[in-house]
């Protein structure tokens, strides 16, 4: 299934990158969809432990594909275990939780899986190296990570009937995967850097696979707009800090194209917030130095924190997901 159409963002719309602090299932679900109302999402809790991570939730939605955790990390292994086991059981506890505050809801709902050129750069083969310095492994790794999705994305389906899904595939280590500054196990020396058309290739088959809307994010410098937009990603999220003078243009390109643009502009961990309008006085600024149509910008673009919300109390979670919305809210009351 082809899902190249552009996804057009709600007007105004906020969101979370997907980690939030605590262990209160009921709590994150009930912030992630009331405080960004327009774009609720799938929270995740590193702090209940290995499994709740990321990368451990991701690993328990593969198909055919198990794996544990040594002292070095995650490593593939024979069969599913205790880790994979903890993480499908935490994924359930959340998905019920958010099922239970999104009753009646009608809207995209945005749910976060690690992508697989990071997942690959990240968990272990038998023989302790990275799945990224084998190509096969790429390739399963990213089969299973689809099939895998599908299954979850048709549950979500299920469960809150009036959600559109939109898949977020977290890619932190991509521009890494693409310059060959990945460390293998001795640190010694690094992973040969894969060929663009290979990662494209692989986002564009996984994309194609899950049937939904599928955006990258990366909290890394250097996000490869150009790369992600030939992929046929839906949207980009990103830190928008971290944006310098070369990213200009790509970023302009992007919202010429209709590429939906998230934004990170709010601190991921406590800290004092500005007025909502000057945490995106930048994305302003950006927009009109590119000559790009101020109408547009409040559906262009939607607003995040830098990165997750993990580190954060509770307390500034919910405050930093409001100011969000608000912020959001000021690019269509006061684009220019």
């Amino acid at each position: 299934m082809s899902t190249d159409e552009v996804f057009a963002l709600p007007e105004g719309a906020a969101t979370g990158v997907g980690s939030m602090p605590g262990v209160d299932a009921r709590e994150a679900a009930r912030v992630a969809a009331e405080a960004v109302e327009l774009l609720p999402f799938l929270p995740e809790l590193p702090a209940r432990g290995p499994g709740a991570d990321m990368v451990g939730r991701t690993l328990g939605m593969l198909v055919e594909l198990y794996a544990r955790l040594e002292p070095s990390g995650w490593r593939f292994g024979d069969r599913p275990g205790r880790d994979t086991r903890r993480a499908r059981s935490w994924l359930r506890e959340d998905l019920d939780a958010l099922e239970e505050f999104t009753q009646g809801y009608q809207g995209p709902l945005k749910v976060q899986a690690v992508g697989p050129w990071t997942l690959a750069a990240g968990v272990e083969l038998r023989g302790g190296e990275a799945a990224l310095g084998d190509p096969g492994a790429c390739r399963d790794l990213t089969a299973s990570l689809a099939e895998g999705l599908a299954a979850h994305l048709a549950d979500i389906g299920r469960r809150i009937p009036g959600a559109r899904p939109l898949l977020q595939l977290d890619e932190p280590s991509l521009t890494a995967v693409l310059t060959g500054t990945i460390r293998t196990a001795s640190g010694y020396r690094t992973y040969r850097a894969v060929d663009r058309t290979v990662v494209e290739g692989a986002l564009r088959d996984l994309k194609d696979a899950v049937g939904v809307p599928v955006i990258v994010h990366s909290c890394a410098p250097a996000v490869p707009f150009a790369l992600l937009r030939r992929a046929g990603v839906a949207g980009i999220s990103f830190d928008f800090e971290l944006l310098t003078e070369r990213d200009w243009d790509a970023f302009g390109e992007a919202a010429e194209a209709g590429t939906a643009l998230l934004a990170g502009v709010v601190p991921g961990k406590d800290a004092p917030l500005s007025d909502p309008a000057s945490s995106v006085s930048g994305v302003r600024a950006l927009w009109r130095r590119l000559g790009l149509a101020p109408g547009a910008l409040g559906s262009s673009v939607a607003v995040t924190p830098s990165c997750g919300l993990a580190g954060a109390s509770p307390a500034y979670a919910r405050e930093a997901l409001a100011h969000c919305a608000k912020a959001a809210r000021s690019l269509v009351d006061n684009p220019e």
